[in-house]
């Protein structure tokens, strides 16, 4: 029996998307920006996926960019930005960014941005109040993360686009692992960027969009032939495209019914491993992606036992130990701890939430979606707690 709970991570394509990838393939491969009727065979296709991502979001057309994914739209928004100022402003994220934020943002802090990195609660939340205290002057930018990926807690993304609206600042967020799985209107939405990712709602990998609401200005961060509005440049890649329309399409028809069920299941999982004294959920409980549970695992440290392959440096289970013997068990979920030549980097997102630095490398992610049944999350459960009442007595054991 395999189980596949690692739905954040990537989804796998459903079939609908696949044969309207293959049509392209075989009836829409002319290059879109020619003229000719196999030219705009493709830019019909083009177009037509166009409005079926912005319909996901309730956007008008041409405010929709396709990239190669959430990262090149995040790094779009916050660079294309930036490069519109000759000397470095100041922008504002929160402490729990993906990367494709965090790591442009330090990159601009290399070249003299001023860097503001707002705190976030236990829960991940980051409250109003930090955003309205840390607005300067030359903040140019503010980018907040809407469904955090490795604890799932939701922002009030509607109450901290207005603050940045209210002050005439840009306001970008992340909606990478929302987009699909809940409601976005960008017409009510204060926000001025939006990233989104094919690959987490079950289109192909390799594509994505940057919504820019009309009238924001952006420099490209590609020079060449001016696609996308002169924001992306480079030929299109027409079948994933295609295919990317077809699964926002599926997934806005879908999406009420699916949502619901999600959310039923990932309680469910929520309840079941509730009583296990090892597992202390992350993220905020309620106000979070309906697909997404998480959990640190927390264990006594025992030294004698360093060289146990399921123990960090100081004796701790990981959550990298339960990835491992989950898969053998055949269950794939996926851990926020990061290994570097052999050693465990704490999670930086459970770090800004407060947790430890032990129990920061214990810290997994169960995430759940179309195939998901209730009897994978029961077979999930019992998975788990025989896994650690197995693992958990050896670090017992070094306490007597």
């Amino acid at each position: 029996m395999q189980i596949y709970l690692d739905y954040s991570a990537t989804t796998p394509t459903r079939p609908e998307a696949i044969d309207s990838m293959q049509k392209a393939l075989t009836q829409h491969w002319g290059n879109p920006s020619s003229l000719h009727e196999w030219g705009q065979r493709s830019a019909t296709a083009l177009e037509l996926a166009r409005m079926q991502v912005a319909s996901l979001i309730n956007a008008l057309p041409e405010s929709m960019i396709f990239t190669s994914g959430g990262t090149e739209s995040d790094n779009l928004a916050i660079m294309g930005i930036a490069r519109l100022y000759a000397k470095p402003q100041h922008i504002i994220i929160s402490s729990v960014e993906h990367s494709a934020v965090a790591e442009p943002a330090r990159q601009l802090e290399q070249w003299g941005w001023e860097v503001t990195r707002l705190p976030v609660d236990k829960f991940g939340r980051v409250h109003a109040w930090d955003l309205q205290q840390s607005v300067r002057s030359n903040t140019v930018l503010i980018s907040i993360i809407y469904g955090q990926s490795e604890v799932g807690t939701l922002q009030q993304i509607e109450a901290l686009g207005k603050i940045a609206r209210d002050r005439n600042i840009l306001f970008h967020t992340d909606a990478v692992q929302v987009a699909g799985r809940l409601p976005i209107d960008v017409q009510k939405l204060p926000v001025d960027l939006l990233s989104l990712s094919s690959h987490k709602l079950y289109g192909p990998q390799g594509v994505g969009a940057l919504y820019v609401r009309q009238g924001i200005e952006l420099l490209p961060i590609l020079a060449g032939g001016g696609q996308e509005l002169k924001l992306r440049s480079g030929t299109q890649a027409v079948p994933s495209i295609v295919g990317f329309g077809v699964a926002a399409e599926l997934a806005l028809q879908e999406m009420d019914v699916e949502t619901a069920r999600l959310i039923e299941l990932r309680d469910r999982l929520f309840d079941r491993l509730a009583h296990v004294p090892s597992l202390v959920p992350t993220g905020d409980r309620y106000c979070r992606l309906p697909h997404h549970v998480s959990f640190s695992v927390v264990s006594p440290a025992c030294r004698s036992y360093q060289s146990f392959p399921a123990y960090g440096d100081t004796g701790e289970i990981t959550g990298k130990t339960l990835v491992r013997q989950l898969n053998l068990a055949g269950i794939g979920i996926s851990s926020g701890a990061a290994c570097s030549s052999g050693k465990l980097t704490p999670s930086p997102i459970l770090l800004a939430m407060g947790y430890s630095e032990s129990d920061a490398v214990g810290g997994i992610r169960l995430t759940l979606g179309r195939e998901t049944t209730e009897a994978d999350i029961d077979w999930t459960a019992s998975a788990i707690e025989q896994i650690l009442d197995r693992l958990m007595p050896k670090v017992e054991l070094c306490r007597r």
